[in-house]
């Protein structure tokens, strides 16, 4: 291995570092559910590309699956929150919550 890719894969890893130490302190200090959720995609997002640096770095293919459950993961906690915020968002007693948005068209009304 060259000196120059030596150089590479330590600037690479101090970089995956720097984002996921940032991650974690906005997960530990939020303000919101919302930062929180997005730092844990930032730092499984960084974890996924760890994952793929050391798999450029020795030649092989078999931590594919691992991604791929890391991914969905994060999919579908993103998923699950953003519909616990938005069930929480809604106001009490709106009628119309569950309802199909106006397209400014009346019914009855043809043109």
């Amino acid at each position: 291995m060259s000196a120059a890719l030596t150089v590479l894969y330590f600037a690479a890893g101090l970089m995956f570092t720097a984002a996921a130490l940032l991650a974690v302190f906005r997960i530990v200090r939020g303000p919101s559910i919302l930062d929180r959720v997005i730092a844990s995609d930032v730092l499984l997002t960084t974890l996924l590309l760890v994952i793929g640096a050391e798999m450029v770095i020795t030649g092989h293919t078999r931590t594919i699956p691992l991604m791929v459950v890391l991914a969905a993961t994060a999919v579908f906690g993103t998923i699950a929150v953003a519909r616990y915020v938005s069930k929480q968002d809604k106001p009490a007693g709106d009628e119309s919550a569950g309802s199909e948005p106006s397209l400014g068209i009346e019914e009855g009304s043809a043109k």
